[in-house]
């Protein structure tokens, strides 16, 4: 009888550890996405027909299934210090992932993960020497207590240069808050902080001096109100293409590149926005970093009607320090900068202003 309750509760242990996840999971969970990840966009690259290119990009993997896989593997653990590496690439990979509420408004798809992890950061992990990923992960999320959390890691962890990334992501944040002087200053003391206590810190292959002095670059010349940096180029069949030469009209400058996913969404907005502001002097320029093939057939096939950049090897996306796709500026005919975020809505809106002052 013992042994038999022995063998019960070693099975049960078993099991419910199984339940709970272990850090080799999350790491499984992690390697076959980003394996199969990379083999899609060798195979996406080198496709050589519109039909073939389309058939790939439908295969894409499954980035909500991984994000679901690894908050499954972690949600139990939220407590323990292994957690926090798989919770930021979780928060990373899912960033812009939508689904619809009851009342059918989107909302952010693991949104009630990022409440959870911001929680468990919050109780048990302010004091952790490996929140600096994490932190960064949080400016991808739309999460109301974000910004909260991270003061108090810039002001409590007691890592100076857990608090310089603290401070970086802050003023990663503020950037789409508000251009107030205030808020300028401040997120320029805030960038000063991350490149004095952790310019050496590299996350996702990047250093905070380097993302820090992204930063800076975008105040300077980026920012709403600047004059947008003039592009020089050329498009998907060679022709030399400038941004200034659409100098007196209204243009939404599209920063793209199919092995994102949603094409077919994209192009619906761009064609629907250019049919409502048909005959007035507005257009859509594209930025492109899929290889030039690839765009010259999405073009050629009409599927992308606007002018594009081609811009295979991200010398155009850096001038404009792009880090998230799809990316769109509204400017004026002037370039200046009236709007820079997602494209969706508030572009269209932003657009219909500018050409109604114009």
């Amino acid at each position: 009888m013992k042994l038999s309750v022995l063998l019960l509760s070693v099975l049960a242990g078993t099991l419910i550890a199984a339940r709970a996840g272990t850090p080799q999971q999350a790491d499984g969970v992690r390697r076959l996405y980003e394996a199969d990840f990379k083999q899609w966009v060798l195979r996406l690259q080198v496709a050589t027909t519109p039909e073939e290119r389309q058939k790939i990009a439908a295969e894409r993997p499954d980035t909500a299934e991984a994000a679901k896989r690894m908050w499954a593997v972690i949600q139990p653990n939220l407590a323990e210090g292994w957690t926090v590496e798989p919770a930021a690439w979780l928060l990373r990979i899912s960033a812009g992932l939508v689904t619809q509420d009851d009342s059918g408004s989107a909302k952010p798809l693991m949104g009630d993960a990022a409440q959870a992890i911001r929680e468990a950061v919050t109780k048990h992990h302010l004091a952790s020497k490996d929140l600096a990923p994490l932190c960064l992960a949080f400016v991808t999320v739309n999460d109301p207590g974000t910004l909260s959390l991270l003061e108090k890691i810039e002001k409590d962890n007691p890592d100076k240069k857990v608090q310089g990334v603290a401070a970086l992501a802050i003023a990663m944040l503020l950037k789409d808050l508000s251009d107030e002087p205030e808020v300028m200053r401040r997120r320029l003391t805030l960038l000063r902080k991350a490149i004095i206590e952790s310019s050496e810190i590299e996350i996702n292959g990047v250093t905070v001096a380097k993302l820090a002095e992204d930063e800076l670059y975008i105040i300077q010349y980026l920012s709403k109100g600047r004059e947008a940096p003039d592009l020089v180029g050329t498009g998907s069949g060679g022709q030399p293409m400038k941004l200034s030469d659409y100098q007196g009209k209204v243009v939404v400058l599209l920063f793209w590149r199919s092995e994102e996913g949603g094409t077919e969404q994209l192009t619906e907005l761009a064609r629907r926005m250019r049919e409502r502001f048909a005959g007035k002097p507005f257009e859509i320029v594209g930025v492109n970093r899929d290889p030039q093939l690839a765009l010259r057939q999405l073009q050629a096939t009409g599927e992308v009607a606007w002018p594009n950049f081609s811009d295979p090897d991200g010398k155009l996306t850096a001038a404009y320090r792009v880090s998230s796709w799809p990316l769109a500026y509204v400017l004026d005919g002037n370039r200046k900068i009236h709007y820079f975020g997602p494209m969706g809505s508030f572009v269209e809106l932003t657009a219909a202003a500018v050409l109604q002052e114009k």
